[in-house]
């Protein structure tokens, strides 16, 4: 079986711009939730948010290509020039055909569909821009990738909810696994944050509405927990075959070791109370990448900090690693990020990558009372060194969809 490494990453996170800083925010145990910036958010209930600070277009990309991408196509196009850099991937016309991208995501360009809905309705249809529906277009954070690097490969967009960052991993393994291509140029992006889209997630009753203290408002795994916080964001990584990898001389951080992804076909916000779909793609994600339970040392946990969802996953974990459960260190990242939704698998992914090149699980804070049914180490508040060698990322989506990936140390 081919296999696949990773050689390259980049983010665009609440915790500030680069992987290397998402890293330091996340081990030190910052949070990146703060009041709504973007825009002024004193009529709704909820006022927090995970928004990315400091984030200027022109600083990654040509500032007339950057006018005709919307902000979700911005994010990943800047991460996966991180990324890009990062590997030393140099892309010609000789090898372009053979590099493909794969940026999923969970709504795509929510901003400029809510704007332009707003201009139809206080300036009549000639204000409506021309460009509404390729800058909305969910497959465009990949498209933009593609053109602004000149990427001639597959290019594939899974829209799969809050799974779609974690199953970008499993399917540009599969591409790369069948021959498709030598590199990858995969993860997950998201910036839905807009008046409408937090309206309707607070009246949908996902939301915490801890507003005072923003830093203190996700609380997974903890007994006050009363919803996850809306984000933005996105992590790119260059993925490719070991044997390309050899052949350029790349440097390798870890591997891809394989990945699954199952439908709860339960209920279109709830998942199911059984765990079926998170134990099976648990399971998948173990049998492809040919391990046992007992050698995943970490894992990012999907944990979004509702009632349901956290006990669900917690009874899941119980039923796939059985006794070694209790010997996981588990994260849950958004306790830091809040939910990124599309993206939010992939920033899980990128701790587990980071989490084997260092030996830290960053920590799960605000964990200062905890759900007694929420009854594993969750890392709670501090982060710890500890030795990496296998790490799963889990990503459970609206609709059912769950989707798990395994990253590895190279031997």
């Amino acid at each position: 079986m081919t296999r696949v490494v990773i050689t390259g990453v980049g983010a665009v996170t609440p915790l500030g711009i680069g992987a290397e800083a998402f890293w330091a925010g996340l081990t030190a145990g910052h949070s990146g939730i703060r009041t709504i910036q973007g825009f002024d958010p004193s009529g709704l209930e909820v006022r927090i948010a995970g928004e990315v600070p400091g984030f200027v277009p022109k600083d990654f990309m040509d500032f007339k290509a950057a006018r005709r991408m919307d902000r979700f196509a911005q994010f990943g196009v800047a991460a996966a020039r991180e990324a890009i850099e990062a590997s030393g991937l140099r892309i010609t016309d000789e090898n372009s055909e053979r590099i493909g991208v794969m940026v999923n995501t969970g709504g795509g360009g929510i901003p400029t569909f809510e704007s332009e809905v707003l201009n139809l309705s206080t300036k009549g249809a000639k204000r409506v821009g021309p460009f509404l529906i390729p800058l909305f277009a969910p497959n465009m954070a990949s498209a933009q990738v593609a053109i602004t690097f000149g990427i001639h490969g597959p290019t594939v967009t899974s829209v799969a909810a809050c799974a779609a960052g974690v199953q970008a991993f499993v399917d540009a393994v599969h591409l790369l696994q069948r021959g498709d291509a030598d590199v990858v140029i995969t993860g997950g992006t998201e910036a839905g944050i807009t008046p409408v889209a937090i309206a309707s997630l607070t009246n949908m009753g996902a939301l915490s509405r801890r507003t005072g203290d923003p830093a203190e408002a996700s609380r997974p795994f903890d007994k006050g927990r009363d919803g996850f916080v809306f984000s933005e964001g996105s992590a790119i990584m260059v993925l490719e075959t070991e044997e390309h990898a050899a052949r350029r001389g790349a440097s390798v951080i870890c591997e891809v070791s394989g990945g699954a992804y199952t439908s709860d076909a339960f209920h279109i916000t709830a998942p199911d109370p059984t765990g079926r779909g998170a134990i099976g793609a648990m399971r998948g994600a173990l049998a492809r990448a040919g391990l046992e339970p007992r050698n995943i040392d970490y894992v990012a946990a999907h944990a979004t900090a509702t009632q349901v969802g956290d006990v669900g996953e917690t009874r899941s974990l119980k039923a796939v690693f059985g006794d070694h459960a209790h010997a996981l260190a588990i994260s849950a990242n958004k306790s830091m990020l809040g939910h990124l939704l599309g993206a939010a698998g992939a920033v899980s992914s990128l701790a587990c990558v980071l989490a084997i090149r260092d030996g830290i699980a960053p920590p799960t804070i605000n964990l200062t009372d905890p759900d007694p049914e929420c009854d594993l180490d969750y890392v709670p508040n501090v982060a710890r060194q500890v030795t990496v060698r296998a790490a799963m990322a889990n990503g459970f989506g609206f609709g059912g969809q769950n989707a798990s990936a395994i990253f590895r140390a190279i031997d």
